[in-house]
């Protein structure tokens, strides 16, 4: 895939139109295609039976009512896997606003301006049944919006028994996406996962190295230091059609004359071939120094020159394309 072949920038919508309705629902991607997002991402991880969940973490309590309904299938280290659970016992769940707990051990929202935290209505989808999800209503809607599918820890999956990697690719061919470059995504934080999608199962689907900080820990062993650098994006583009980097990767605050300050990344990508398709962009969660969320989109867009972007309200950035 190449620039060419999409208009600037496309719109990714976040986990869905999460800034709504509850990430990874399928209400939220509904609401996202309803939306015109240009992209809707699938975070994916396993069960137990190896069936891939549209679920963000490998854990299940920030985003469901796991410690409720299956109180006794903590690990000793008192978070809730997926991969513990069969696709049987995940149908159980239902998924609500991400939360998270308090000082005062109390259950509270990470985002108190959206969705209520409260019982969830909506089940966790299969990547399979997602996929047909989207597949009908871009039939109903006259649509070609696209998958964007992220590999979820997969070396951790691996120290488990399970490859992630070829499973989806397993349900991309099933559902017909394995050969669609125009409307499928491949991204992960790991680059073995990626050049083992390139050179194993010889994917032409594009393939996007995400970006983080060397502290988040990832479960990978790569120097996102070194990624960024010049020589890092050489490597990239040896197996990679894009990076997805931090916005704070991009953005590096206001100078004293309250000018932003823009990195050379975007650009440096740029000239070795690569797409830049930044995250996270929430109109609740701003960068700091900015004062709106249309001057955070206005230094991305026209400024940094990226080519597409991660966001909980993809109904907002399209207005500000449209503008």
């Amino acid at each position: 895939m190449t620039k060419a072949n999409l208009s600037r920038p496309i719109v990714i919508a976040h986990r869905g139109a999460s800034g709504y309705l509850p990430e990874h629902t399928l209400a939220a991607k509904a609401l996202a295609h309803a939306m015109e997002a240009d992209f809707l991402e699938q975070d994916v991880v396993l069960t137990k039976d190896g069936t891939a969940i549209v679920l963000h973490d490998i854990h299940l309590e920030s985003t469901t009512d796991v410690q409720q309904r299956f109180p006794d299938r903590k690990r000793d280290d008192d978070r809730y896997y997926a991969l513990d659970f069969t696709l049987e016992e995940i149908r159980q769940l239902r998924v609500h606003e991400r939360s998270r707990w308090n000082r005062e051990s109390r259950e509270v929202a990470v985002y108190p301006g959206r969705f209520p935290l409260g019982p969830g209505f909506c089940g966790i989808p299969t990547l399979k049944e997602e996929i047909e999800f989207i597949d009908g209503l871009n039939r109903s809607r006259n649509r070609r919006t696209g998958l964007y599918v992220e590999l979820k820890s997969p070396n951790w999956h691996l120290s488990q028994g399970y490859n992630i990697a070829d499973i989806i690719m397993q349900v991309l061919e099933q559902t017909g996406y394995a050969e669609r470059k125009d409307q499928v995504f491949l991204q992960c934080f790991d680059d073995r996962t990626l050049r083992y999608l390139r050179d194993t199962h010889k994917t032409t689907l594009p393939l996007i190295q995400l970006i983080g900080q060397n502290d988040w820990g990832e479960d990978s062993a790569v120097d996102y230091d070194y990624l960024r650098s010049p020589t890092g994006l050489d490597a990239i583009a040896t197996y990679a059609d894009g990076i997805g980097p931090w916005i704070m990767h991009i953005y590096r605050g206001k100078n004293p004359a309250g000018e932003p300050v823009i990195s050379n990344l975007v650009s440096d990508a740029q000239t070795r071939g690569l797409l830049v398709h930044p995250y996270t962009f929430r109109q609740d969660e701003l960068p700091a120094e900015l004062s709106s969320f249309h001057e955070c989109l206005d230094i991305f867009i026209n400024r940094a020159g990226i080519d597409g972007l991660f966001t909980d309200f993809p109904d907002t950035v399209r207005t500000f394309l449209r503008q």
